[in-house]
């Protein structure tokens, strides 16, 4: 059983959710960053979603959680239009299929890495 309530989502966005007793996990922003440590696909926002994505999912499983346990996401897009922030928001929701957390999309000016145009953090919970 999940730990995570998603309340109601409405229009396509869930405005919040509700965690039951247990721990909470913060993860660090996830950067599009292969094994490698290189940028992955400079230029291309859903790729670089896709790569965040599978890096934050490696980073919750080492806490002992998992994507539906996320309960808020927040999504940095360093990207001048609003059009590079719609296409990242339609990966991670296609990303996290039926499990909708309630979420935060944000334009900024600059990231930590080169040619690095998403990052993507996440506050999950798991059951006592």
């Amino acid at each position: 059983m999940s730990a995570v309530r998603i309340n109601g989502p409405r229009d396509g966005h869930t405005r919040s959710a509700t965690v039951a007793p247990g721990g909470l996990v913060f993860t660090a922003g996830a950067a599009p960053i292969d094994s490698d440590g290189a940028t992955v696909a400079p230029g291309n926002v859903a790729e670089q979603t896709r790569q965040c994505l599978v890096n934050l999912e490696a980073a919750l499983a080492e806490a002992g959680a998992a994507l539906t346990d996320v309960a808020k996401i927040t999504v940095f897009v360093a990207e001048r239009l609003q059009a590079d922030l719609v296409v990242a928001w339609e990966v991670v929701t296609d990303y996290f299929g039926e499990h909708k957390p309630a979420g935060s999309l944000m334009g900024v000016t600059v990231l930590a890495y080169d040619e690095q145009l998403v990052e993507i953090e996440a506050v999950a919970a798991v059951p006592a």
